[in-house]
């Protein structure tokens, strides 16, 4: 088992190192501005849907409107950003958020608000920063050096919780002065400069020899790697339990202090700018946090500190006391967030970078969303004060989750293997053929059985992780040695994506794999096309777009 990653004592230096990147320090100083907007926008949209109903589940809706886009289009996002240049995917989706805070300026400047109207101003909003974060997430390996990787997720957290800690109060002056409108008109504006960072961003990406994949088939793609990777589902198991209980807090914020503080929009505000410092300290300190605590243990004690911070919200009726609990929250809350984001950094390949992220901001975000209604809708049932106590004994409950779903420990980002050359094959073959049936035969001495069955239980992991189907390990009754792996691919190009999707790690299973062959023979490799008549059946004058990949060469091969 891997070590704990054991990052370097925090430094002022070791935190700001990324910000030497010119195009990330650009679009982060860029993302502060619209993290400030949409802190604003935020605090006149609850606050403009508390004056228009007293309901506290139609409050609550307003974070599940900016939430749920996330559950619902993450992984079509995280595939068109492994798709496609990140940089554009990046400035059509802000694109996307400023028309929705135009749209939700314009309708209040005009007075046709509506409860309903505002929600689905909030969703178009939402789904543009959907779109956008698996692009901006995974595109901060290519911005910064591996080495600063952690620091430049934690430094994308701060400005966030930069914005969020002076946003919110931000905020509630601009509504008590000038309106809501003025908050929605100030976050249309804070999305330009995001916009034109990303024009300026000079992305160098190594274009791939083989064709994308259709979007199904990368969404696809993606859940099926998400599937067969143990660590992965841990963290988004553990990340949707964090959003589901503490959602409830996130969401009632403005009941706490409109119900439990008997404030306004600046009592609002402030405790939110409370939360959002106490964030910004949290992110700050997630090096200390890593280096002596290994991500369960800090999970745990995330949940537990949480847990008595949501009590003390419910039960103080002070607002000094209120904020001081809203600070510890925001650090806890931050830091469990940062720690399972640099979780799914650290155990994706490039190749399924954004659709891990985007898995990930499905899990949290849907946790929030969901998590968002239901304690609004228990509020009304019982009350702000007894639903944020409900709260805060499930947050304190949640850490027996890790008996069973321990957070994975992984020490660095996985690196990609060396490309291998595509095989020779004779038979003619379009990039559409197949399925493909692969057959790799060992030979394993019998006092060697065991341990080649472990290790081939990883590979099988590993190959249904990088596509291939249909999996299995069979050993000969009459020849016990001989031992033969068998799996599908759909197509032959399927297959050319699937071989070269291998991690370093992934390869090295390969290795162990082929250790324990005998004999002075290699293992031996068949790439079979179970469909060899479809090919025969195409015209000579076929201009199939995916012929264009043809390999000839030996259909039957040994290596």
């Amino acid at each position: 088992m891997t070590q704990p990653l054991k990052p370097p004592a925090f430094s002022p230096d070791g935190i700001t190192a990324p910000l030497r990147q010119l195009a990330f320090r650009r679009i982060w100083l860029a993302s502060v501005l619209a993290n400030l907007g949409a802190l604003i926008r935020s605090v006149g949209a609850a606050w403009t849907m508390t004056q228009m109903t007293s309901s506290a589940d139609k409050v609550a809706l307003v974070q599940t409107a900016l939430m749920l886009p996330v559950m619902l289009i993450s992984m079509p996002a995280g595939a068109i950003a492994d798709m496609y240049d990140r940089r554009i995917v990046a400035v059509l989706s802000v694109g996307i958020a400023l028309t929705g805070a135009a749209a939700l300026t314009t309708l209040g400047w005009l007075g046709l608000l509506t409860p309903n109207l505002l929600l689905i101003s909030c969703f178009v909003v939402g789904t543009g920063m959907a779109l956008m974060d698996p692009a901006w997430q995974s595109s901060v390996s290519e911005q910064v050096p591996p080495e600063t990787l952690p620091a430049a997720v934690a430094l994308n957290s701060i400005s966030y919780n930069i914005a969020r800690s002076v946003g919110p109060a931000i905020g509630g002056i601009v509504v008590a002065t000038a309106g809501a409108v003025a908050s929605f008109a100030i976050n249309t504006l804070l999305y330009i400069p995001l916009i034109l960072a990303l024009f300026l961003w000079k992305r160098v990406s190594e274009p791939s020899r083989l064709p994308p994949e259709r979007l199904s088939r990368a969404i696809v793609s993606g859940l099926r790697y998400i599937v067969n990777s143990p660590s992965i589902k841990i963290v988004l198991v553990r990340s949707m339990v964090m959003g589901v209980l503490g959602g409830g807090l996130i969401a009632l914020m403005p009941l706490v202090a409109r119900d439990l503080l008997l404030g306004g929009a600046q009592t609002y505000g402030i405790i939110l700018s409370a939360f959002g410092l106490g964030a910004v300290v949290g992110a700050l300190n997630i090096t200390i946090v890593r280096q002596h605590m290994s991500g369960e243990s800090a999970i745990r004690a995330c949940a537990l500190s949480m847990s008595g911070a949501i009590a003390a919200i419910a039960l103080s009726g002070a607002p000094m006391l209120t904020a001081i609990a809203m600070f510890l929250a925001g650090a806890v809350w931050m830091i469990a967030w940062a720690l399972l984001n640099i979780a799914v950094q650290l155990s994706a390949p490039r190749w399924v970078a954004g659709r891990s992220l985007a898995a990930y901001q499905a899990a949290g975000s849907g946790g929030v969303a969901v998590g968002s209604w239901a304690w609004g809708y228990l509020a009304d049932v019982t009350g702000v004060q007894i639903a944020l106590l409900i709260s805060a004994a499930l947050m304190l409950a949640s850490p027996i989750l890790g008996v069973w779903l321990r957070m994975p420990r992984i020490s660095a980002r996985q690196q990609d293997a060396e490309i291998l050359a595509d095989p020779e094959v004779r038979l003619e073959l379009s990039g559409r053929s197949g399925p493909l049936v692969v057959e790799i035969e060992y030979r394993v001495e019998q006092e060697n059985a065991r341990a080649f069955h472990k290790v081939m239980q990883d590979v099988q992991l590993y190959r249904q992780r990088t596509g291939a189907y249909g999996w299995s390990i069979a050993r000969d009754i009459a020849d016990p040695e001989l031992w033969t792996e068998r799996y599908h691919c759909p197509t032959w190009l399927d297959y050319l994506r699937q071989r070269n999707r291998a991690t370093q790690l992934e390869r090295d299973l390969d290795r162990r794999a082929a250790e324990l062959h005998k004999g002075p023979e290699p293992v031996r490799v068949r790439r079979m096309l179970e469909r060899p008549f479809g090919s025969m059946r195409r015209k000579e004058n076929d201009h199939d777009r995916a012929a264009k990949e043809a390999m000839h060469g030996q259909e039957l091969i040994r290596s």
